[in-house]
């Protein structure tokens, strides 16, 4: 049962969101504002200092990168797979996470499935994630998964059947981000009777 009035916690340095991420791996991220994600995916990318993996499956951060919206970090290291080279990639992405701690950064789920049309490649995809999360925790590495996801009236979430698969799965956590007003709001979404938590970002 979720909390009536959870605790509502500051976090303009996104230090304790940092801290919730890394007790799951992955970390799921919904969103039904692809521009709210953005602006918060670089307030993290900011705020992080260990090295970063951008896998950019939309292109939007990358277009905000090349328009100079936003300026791309030192740290952060940037992919832009497509569909015949996602294998050459990902092993590029598996060689670097098995040596050193990154936070990682998959945006987004939408994008991914969007590159394939068959549920073996649905498949596929799963798998890779699941491998990355594997060698992540080995790492002590984040991993965090972005999707594009809207909210029915009956509280079940539409996003595509892959996403569900990744949702539902215990070692998953799971977020909703919304914007009101000028503030970022990240909310957890509980299991297994587990408190709701949620993170203001002015």
């Amino acid at each position: 049962m979720l909390d009536k009035n959870p605790e509502i916690i500051l976090d303009n340095n996104l230090e304790n969101i940092q801290n919730e991420f890394k007790k799951n791996i992955p970390n799921l991220v919904l969103c039904s504002n692809s521009f709210h994600k953005i602006e918060f995916l670089n307030r993290l990318i900011i705020s992080v200092k260990n090295p970063i993996i951008f896998v950019d499956m939309d292109l939007l951060y990358s277009g905000y990168i090349k328009s100079e919206i936003i300026q791309e970090k030192n740290n952060l290291i940037l992919f832009q797979p497509n569909k015949l080279n996602w294998k050459e990639k990902l092993s590029d992405i598996i060689s670097k996470v098995s040596k050193k701690k990154f936070l990682i950064i998959i945006d987004s789920f939408n994008g991914i499935y969007n590159l394939f049309d068959d549920l073996e490649s649905a498949r596929f995809v799963n798998s890779c994630i699941m491998l990355l999360s594997s060698l992540g925790k080995q790492a002590n590495s984040t991993i965090l998964i972005t999707a594009m996801a809207r909210k029915k009236e009956n509280d079940e979430w539409i996003l595509l059947p892959g996403g569900k698969h990744i949702m539902k799965s215990a070692k998953t956590g799971v977020y909703f981000l919304k914007k009101i007003e000028n503030d970022l709001i990240i909310k957890s979404i509980p299991k297994n009777g587990n408190n709701s938590q949620i993170f203001k970002i002015k």
